[in-house]
């Protein structure tokens, strides 16, 4: 048995219409996961109904199950539904977040509170919603997208670093608690992810600053994220747990 293979198991991934959650949608798809794409439910599920129709385009299975994240009754419906399609969850991808870019003094206690309650109680929440069905199933994977910016102060927001460094602390806390019942947890730390192509013209004027910034040569893209997602969701990832891994080109490095 491919000890990387993935053949039917079964993710939710929140926040999947776009960026890195389509693109982790896409990576475990291709490896036989039936997938549940969430989007928020105030919001179009064009999105998700895109990445559901790119998913069965490779021969996949999924649904979309619209929830907000900041919601425990929604998060709960979410994972019901879920669970009664494809008759239980082995993988939860957190993935959902707000970024609002605002500065210290840009933000508010309502901006601060949403930000907040999706970002990290958010998380909280659907791992406390998914963890039930992994412990009947003897096994699990948790993987929270969180960023290099819990890492390393930034300049665009200071609110949003903050809700990573609490990631960060629930990935590990989290990674204690569930390692009985064979669930590991880890986090990912994206630098830039591009999830726009660039016309020529932009790629031509960015690729001298990229250079600068990033060793490799170019930004992330969200199949980059897809592709360690797949990985930390195998067989072969089963003693990684309470783990932050930085995927970033080594831009953190300059």
């Amino acid at each position: 048995m491919n000890p990387l293979s993935l053949a039917g198991k079964i993710a939710l991934i929140t926040g999947a219409g776009s960026g890195i959650g389509q693109g982790t949608a896409l990576a475990l798809a291709r490896r036989g996961v039936k997938v549940a794409v969430n989007c928020n439910s105030k919001e179009s599920d064009a999105g998700a109904l895109d990445t559901l129709k790119q998913i069965e385009a490779l021969g996949g299975e999924g649904i979309v199950v619209k929830a907000d994240v900041s919601q425990k009754d929604e998060i709960d419906r979410m994972v019901h539904e879920a669970t009664e399609r494809f008759g239980g969850i082995d993988i939860l991808v957190n993935n959902a977040a707000l970024q609002l870019n605002y500065t210290l003094f840009q933000h508010n206690e309502q901006t601060y509170d949403r930000m907040m309650n999706i970002n990290v109680k958010g998380y909280w929440q659907c791992i406390q919603a998914v963890v039930p069905s992994m412990k009947l199933r003897g096994a699990g994977r948790i993987i929270s997208i969180c960023s290099v910016h819990g890492k390393r102060p930034t300049d665009f927001d200071t609110v949003y670093s903050m809700t990573k460094g609490g990631v960060k602390m629930l990935v590990r806390e989290s990674a204690i608690e569930l390692a009985p019942y064979g669930i590991t947890v880890n986090s990912i730390e994206p630098g830039a992810i591009r999830v726009r192509p660039l016309s020529p013209e932009q790629e031509a004027r960015s690729q001298a600053e990229i250079r600068k910034k990033f060793p490799l040569g170019r930004t992330g893209r969200p199949h980059d994220i897809g592709h360690l997602v797949c990985y930390l969701a195998s067989a072969e990832a089963e003693f990684i747990s309470g783990a932050s891994i930085r995927v970033d080109g080594a831009s953190m490095l300059l």
